[in-house]
Order: structure tokens, then C-alpha cells, then sequence
């Protein structure tokens, strides 16, 4: 029988704690009160799962415009939490550590998720490094493409690690790549409750039928592409009708992709089309700091490729000669000029803004 959001799971223990449906709403109480601000959060939104209604309201990253609040029903996060179950085989009574913000779907369903599947859910302030001084091993775990750059001298803490909210540079695959942790990128956002597909992501996983070089969806989900080659998400456990993305991708099966690219950041360059990322992912092999391939006005060309790149101390006449040298560019994928900026525009979530960093320069 399927769990309702109603329901809490006997093995279910929040910082070692077993709470029931009813014990619930005195911790949330005690969070709002007396908590610090990442328990406060945590307790607000406690108290909106325990409340009459059948949805919650949850603030988007706004990686792409403004964030939004929309409503998510409480009956699909149920859903979700009993997919990412399935696919990772977590059992009752495993451990999970909870590092992520609660004011975001990603650390809400952590939350969530210990209560149907009955995890023992330790909750720690976020920070960039949230395994430092952690003196116990976790079989589940969720964490940012940050937080994982900051943690790789621990992450062997974790059993089963997913990364969300952000891409995972090649560098930091490389640097997973032989940790002995179970490493997972994932894809979703918001309007999907996280993620409904992985990949994994080193090769400690690949006991685990999961492709690392696509993603894969998650029970009950297919997907499709519309006219423009965009992801359309199919989900009926978690929502109502398709999602239809911006998202460019290579369909493997209904069950599997490649991603891309974003469709808004196509950069249309003397007649030909350029995707962004895929760009960024032969620079990825040169440079280290953080950066992102975007475009600027040209009388010729209507646009022209440029680069950005995180560092106030570049040396852009040596990275020129590095660029001009990878063999993997091609001549008309060569940026025609070079940025450096002090630091990017970001989410609360720490995603790059990209439009509004390419305004710093302006």
C-alpha cells in the first residue's frame, strides 16, 4: 500500500529521535522558536506538511528569472521520496545526512524522504563543507557540486552521495572518480519535486546499472522531445500534466537522455548556432575556476562567442594561447574575447546568473 502524506514511519528518527505524526508539530514549534535560521526554516515548512491542506508552497531557485513560489502537492513528494527509495535501494533504518537549505525543494525533500522511508535523518547547519568534523558514516546524502568540491577529503563518509542544484564540472568528476563513494549527478528542479533522473558519476558506482554518460529516469517517468529538441518530462505521479523544458537534449530511449544545453543561452553566430555548454565542456580539460561561454553584440556576426571566467588575476593572453592550442575547439567555437570578473552573480542557491553577470560588464 502506498504511504499518504499523513503518514509517519516507525523507523523514522530526526537527530536520533523517533517522532509520530502528532510529535511532530511541538519539534517544528521548538525549530521556530528557539532555532537557529536553517532550523527555523526547517520548522517552517514542518508546519506546513502537518497543516489541512494537501500542498505546500515552494520557492523556485530562479536560476532562470525571478524565483517563484508554486504549489507542489504534498501526496507527490510522497511519490518522489518512494522513487529515489527504489532506485537506491534505502532501506528502513539507514542513515542520511541533511546538509541542504529547507527553504528549498531539494532540502525539503531530504526531510521528507526519512519520514516515508523511515531513514535516521541527522540534520546539520549547510555550509560549503558540511562533513568537517562529522565523526560517523552515512549510507544516503545530498549535496551541491560546491559543497562536494569542499568535502572530497571526507566524502568517503557517505555511502550513496546525489549531486544536485548546479552541473558538475569535468574537473570535479575527475576528482570523484576514484572516491570510494557512490556518486550520482542528478536532474530535476522544482516543478518535479527534484530530480526524476541520474548518472552516475565514478567509477565506485558502476555496480549500480546507471550509465555515466547519460541520465536515467527514475520509476514512472518517460520523457520526449518537442519540436525545438527540448526535454519534455512526463511524470504522473508527480505531476498533473507533461513538463516541457528548456533544456536541449539526446534522446537514448523513453527512459534515458543526454543533456545538452540550455535553449536560452543558444548563441546564434554569423548563421551558426552554438550551445553554450557544450563549449564549456572542451574548456572545461584548461580551466580550473569557475566560468561560462556567453554572447556579446558583433556588427558582423550579430553575435560573437565570449568567455567569462571567474578570476580577477587571469592571465588572458596565456589562456588565449591554451585555447587556440585544444585541439577539440573548433576555429568557429574559439571565444573572441576573454572576461575576467571578481565574482559571479549567483542564486541564494549558488547557481551563476549568467545574464546578469554578462551585465557586470556593461
Amino acid at each position: 500500500m502506498t504511504p499518504n502524506f499523513k503518514n509517519v514511519h516507525l523507523k523514522f528518527e530526526l537527530n536520533g529521535i523517533y517522532y509520530s505524526y502528532k510529535d511532530l508539530n511541538e519539534v517544528a514549534y521548538s525549530f521556530v522558536k528557539e532555532g537557529e535560521p536553517y532550523q527555523q526554516y526547517l520548522g517552517v515548512f514542518l508546519l506546513d506538511w502537518l497543516d489541512h491542506k494537501d500542498y505546500v508552497l515552494v520557492l523556485t531557485s530562479g536560476s532562470t528569472g525571478f524565483p517563484k513560489s508554486i504549489k507542489i502537492k504534498k501526496q507527490a513528494m510522497v511519490h518522489s521520496a518512494l522513487a529515489t527509495g527504489d532506485f537506491f535501494n534505502l532501506k528502513p533504518g539507514n542513515t542520511a545526512l541533511h546538509c541542504l537549505p529547507s527553504n528549498f525543494i531539494a532540502g525539503r525533500m531530504m526531510l521528507i524522504r526519512a519520514i516515508i522511508l523511515g531513514l535516521k535523518l541527522d540534520v546539520v547547519k549547510p555550509s560549503s563543507s558540511p562533513l568537517l568534523g562529522i565523526n560517523k558514516t552515512y549510507q544516503f546524502s545530498a549535496m551541491t557540486p560546491f559543497q562536494v568540491e569542499k568535502s572530497l577529503v571526507d566524502v568517503n563518509k557517505i555511502d550513496t552521495l546525489i549531486i544536485g542544484g548546479g552541473k558538475v564540472s569535468h574537473a570535479l568528476r575527475r576528482k570523484l572518480e576514484n572516491k570510494q563513494v557512490y556518486a550520482y549527478e542528478t536532474y530535476g528542479m522544482t516543478e518535479t519535486v527534484t530530480h526524476i533522473a541520474v548518472k552516475k558519476l565514478n567509477h565506485f558506482a558502476q555496480s549500480k546499472q546507471v550509465s555515466n554518460t547519460y541520465f536515467e529516469t527514475l520509476a514512472n517517468v518517460t520523457v520526449s522531445q518537442d519540436e525545438r529538441e527540448c526535454l519534455v518530462i512526463d511524470a504522473l505521479k508527480i505531476t498533473d500534466k507533461p513538463i516541457v523544458t528548456n533544456d536541449i537534449v539526446k534522446l537514448h530511449s523513453k527512459t534515458s537522455f543526454e543533456l545538452l544545453g540550455r535553449y536560452d543561452n543558444v548563441i546564434n553566430s554569423g548563421g551558426i548556432k552554438f550551445i553554450p555548454e557544450q563549449i564549456e565542456q572542451k574548456l572545461s580539460n584548461i580551466i580550473n575556476q569557475r566560468f561560462f561561454i556567453a554572447s556579446m553584440p558583433n556588427e558582423q556576426l550579430g553575435d560573437q562567442v565570449v568567455l567569462l571566467v571567474e578570476d580577477k588575476a587571469l592571465d588572458v593572453a596565456k589562456l588565449f594561447s591554451a585555447i587556440q592550442n585544444l585541439k577539440s575547439l573548433h576555429k568557429y567555437e574559439m571565444p573572441k574575447q576573454i572576461f575576467r570578473l571578481p565574482k559571479f552573480v549567483e542564486t541564494t542557491t549558488g547557481k551563476i546568473q549568467r545574464i546578469k553577470t554578462l551585465n557586470l560588464l556593461k
